[in-house]
């Protein structure tokens, strides 16, 4: 089992920047890839980017691509999802997850732990 916090949410203006952080516990962490989602109200759940097990490679959805970055640090537990460039279609809540699998996986079904969620609100 591996338990997962999300943090760092808030409320920015268009163009800002925002750091979300994830910090896990249970099992060892560098065992698992780390991918981060979005959900805004009435939308299905997005993939947002992913990163592998060491941290050594990442992948973004194209609707982030130059603007998001995920980092991890594997001796604190934790993931990070750098945003720069805001736009207000980036206000959802964003959420961590976990797989096992070192393939990159986009769908959400295929995570195995997820984290609460944090509000990330973007104004125009």
């Amino acid at each position: 089992q591996v338990q997962l916090v999300e943090s760092g949410g808030g409320l920015v203006q268009t163009g800002g920047s925002l750091r979300l952080s994830c910090a896990a516990s249970g099992r060892t962490f560098s065992n698992y890839a780390l991918g981060w989602f979005r959900q805004a109200p009435g939308k299905e759940r997005e993939f947002v980017g992913r990163i592998n097990r060491s941290g050594g490679s990442t992948y973004y959805a194209d609707s982030v691509k130059g603007r998001f970055t995920i980092a991890r640090d594997n001796a604190k537990n934790t993931v990070y999802l750098q945003m720069n460039s805001l736009k207000p279609e980036d206000t959802a809540v964003y959420y961590c997850a976990a797989t096992g699998k070192v393939v990159v996986l986009t769908t959400p079904s295929l995570y195995n732990y997820w984290g609460q969620g944090t509000q990330v609100t973007v104004s125009s």
